[in-house]
């Protein structure tokens, strides 16, 4: 076996190292567990919001998506024909990521950022992409902070309280909900006249998360529910916990700001899988799967992006083999197995050999197609929750964004498979997935609109 592979499968980091009929229990378990209010590490946030309800023309609102990264807002409506019109579209950076702000220096960058929409609208949908209690008000309490954001004064305040109070507009209507929510939304939107049994938004990005429509009647932790309807839960998928981990899996997590919190989405979203590659990588070098220089080289390294070993693992085709001292001709092409003329990354510099850099491949590759089967699992227990999609005639829509879905080498196509494979025979489902542009933004105008 390739010291690659042997090191993948010594440290339990290969695809084949995860069940998924046993993964897919245990997280079907503990979508039960949060819907009846025992002790889970699915949250399953109610949201108080339906998937149902008529958008209205030429309805301006206000729409606001806070996410990973970035802060965007935009002015919002819908024409005479119902298509959607944005104008005004502000991106911002995310507050608190770079450094800790306070309760009010949160809260006040936030109302800075919004200064040219206050006249806009009385209504604001606010898609906001971390775990919050949502209240029958639709305005939510933060739980706790994911994607390493830096701003503790903040968890346990209401979020759209607390903004309205720094805009100077406290009797403004706003809806706050989570970017998944805002998804499904507009999926459903992007996608009327078409028939789907239900509906599920996932996102893979920064962080990762899960929404679907659950009846009512199931959610027996929260009173006075209607029990003829349904609403939209937050599931905070991220945060599942019964995934069975690896010692490196827990190394990495130990590096990050509050290890042992939501150490399924560290297992792969964007925002950690290159700190994850970084520290499998080094580890690799430590057991002699390098040459002297490219160990050396390797510990050296600063913590690598996900967007950098992606650019790197993209570049090299394992199908190709080209003799080793083509590379100390020209580097530029890195092992001569590049497919396109590309800017030599921190880790190409740091890979001096074709040996080191088809290692490299492997491990990286190896976790990449893990992360596609613990994608599936998430998924597939979604799908099988709603106890729907069994014709193709009437499939589940599932609205998925996020560019580590979308942009991580083979991800998607390994990910189908996976779920394919599984959903099959006696759980044969059916399923279509579908991108929505700007769907944070068009998700949180549909909420503010008929809500």
């Amino acid at each position: 076996m390739d010291k690659a592979q042997q090191f993948l499968k010594e440290h339990k980091l290969s695809a084949s190292d995860v069940n998924l009929e046993e993964l897919v229990n245990e997280f079907m378990q503990e979508m039960t567990k949060g819907l009846e209010g025992k002790d889970s590490s699915l949250m399953m946030l109610p949201t108080y919001i339906e998937a149902e309800g008529e958008v209205k023309a030429n309805e301006p609102v206000v729409a606001i998506d806070a996410g990973g990264t970035n802060f965007r807002a935009a002015k919002v409506y819908f024409d005479e024909k119902l298509n959607l019109q944005t104008e005004n579209i502000q991106l911002n950076k995310m507050p608190a990521v770079d450094e800790e702000l306070s309760k009010n220096e949160f809260f006040n960058t936030f109302a800075k950022y919004l200064e040219d929409y206050k006249n806009v609208s009385d209504k604001i949908g606010f898609c906001f992409s971390y775990a919050a209690e949502i209240f029958p008000n639709k305005d939510g309490k933060l739980l706790e902070w994911s994607k390493e954001v830096k701003a503790p004064e903040v968890i346990g305040e209401m979020v759209g309280e607390n903004l309205l109070k720094a805009m100077g507009t406290p009797n403004k209507q706003l809806v706050l909900m989570n970017d998944t929510v805002s998804t499904l939304l507009a999926g459903k939107a992007a996608t009327a006249g078409k028939t789907y049994d239900t509906y599920i938004g996932f996102i893979l990005g920064t962080g990762t998360n899960t929404s679907y429509i659950e009846p009512n009647k199931n959610i027996t932790k929260t009173s006075g529910l209607d029990l003829a309807g349904s609403q939209i839960i937050n599931i905070e998928s991220g945060n599942f916990g019964k995934v069975p981990r690896t010692d490196l899996d827990i190394k990495f997590d130990n590096t990050t700001k509050n290890p042992g919190r939501y150490s399924f989405e560290k297992m792969f979203a964007g925002g950690y899988f290159g700190g994850l590659c970084t520290v499998v990588l080094k580890t690799a070098a430590d057991e002699g799967l390098f040459s002297e220089e490219s160990k050396n080289n390797i510990h050296k390294l600063p913590e690598l992006t996900s967007e950098q070993v992606n650019k790197f693992v993209s570049g090299i085709d394992l199908d190709k083999e080209t003799p080793a001292e083509s590379i100390a001709v020209d580097k530029k092409k890195a092992t001569a197995t590049r497919v396109s003329e590309m800017e030599l990354n921190e880790l190409d510099e740091a890979l001096v050999t074709h040996d080191d850099k088809i290692a490299a491949t492997i491990i990286i590759d190896g976790l990449i197609e893990r992360a596609a089967k613990l994608v599936a699992a998430n998924l597939a227990s979604v799908i099988l929750r709603t106890g729907k999609a069994k014709s193709e005639d009437k499939p589940v829509l599932m609205t998925i964004e996020g560019t580590t879905f979308y942009k991580l080498k083979k991800f998607q196509s390994m990910f189908e498979s996976f779920l394919q494979q599984f959903l099959s025979g006696d759980k044969k489902r059916y399923y279509e997935i579908v991108e929505v542009e700007n769907s944070s933004l068009l998700g949180a105008a549909i909420a503010a609109i008929v809500n």
